[in-house]
C-alpha cells in the first residue's frame, strides 16, 4: 500500500549588514550583487525551508533536531550539503520525494531571471526531484518588506511504502 505524506516548512533569515562577510546563497545559487544572509550555515532560506518541509513529512524532526547549531560540522556549510544529507535521510526513512515547491518571499534578489537555474540547482541536489520556484515581495510590509531579510514556505510531497 502506498503511504502519500505531506509537509511543510518555512525559514527567515535576515541580511548582514557587513557587505564583506561575502554573497547572498539562496536557492542553490550565489547572488553576489546581495549581501549574505546571516545564518549557522550559509542561511539558504529556500533550501532551509525544504529540509523542514521534508523532516515534517517522514516525522524526523526539523532543520534544528538534525543540523543544530551545536553541531561545528554544519558551520558555514552549503546548503546543497543539507539538501543532499536531508535527502539521503528521507530515502533512508522509506521513502520517495514525489515534488517540491518553495515560495521565497523578499525584494532581492529577483528571482525570476534565475528561476530555471535555481530550479536545477535544488532538484539536482535531490536527486532528481521535481521542484517548483516560485517568489513573491510583500509590497513594503514586514522585515521582507522592508528589505531587512528573506523569507521561505516549502511544501513537499512524498511516497512510501510505510
Amino acid at each position: 500500500m502506498e503511504n502519500f505524506r505531506t509537509g511543510v516548512g518555512v525559514d527567515a533569515h535576515k541580511f548582514s549588514a557587513d557587505a564583506s562577510a561575502g554573497p547572498c546563497a539562496l536557492a542553490g545559487l550565489v547572488w553576489p550583487e546581495t549581501n549574505r544572509l546571516e545564518g549557522h550555515s550559509d542561511g539558504d532560506v529556500a533550501i532551509h525551508a525544504i529540509c523542514d518541509a521534508l523532516f515534517s513529512a517522514c516525522g524526523l524532526g526539523d532543520l534544528g533536531s538534525n543540523f543544530g547549531t551545536s553541531d561545528p560540522k554544519y558551520a558555514g556549510a552549503a546548503g546543497s550539503v543539507l539538501l543532499q544529507e536531508t535527502h539521503e535521510r528521507v530515502k533512508k526513512s522509506g521513502f520517495e520525494i514525489q515534488n517540491i515547491t518553495v515560495q521565497i518571499v523578499g525584494n532581492r534578489p529577483k528571482i525570476g531571471p534565475r528561476r530555471k537555474e535555481a530550479i536545477a540547482a535544488l532538484s539536482s541536489a535531490l536527486g532528481g526531484a521535481p521542484v517548483s520556484v516560485a517568489a513573491t515581495s510583500t509590497d513594503g510590509l514586514g522585515f521582507t518588506g522592508e528589505g531587512k531579510g528573506i523569507s521561505a514556505i516549502a511544501s513537499a510531497l512524498l511516497i512510501g511504502q510505510r
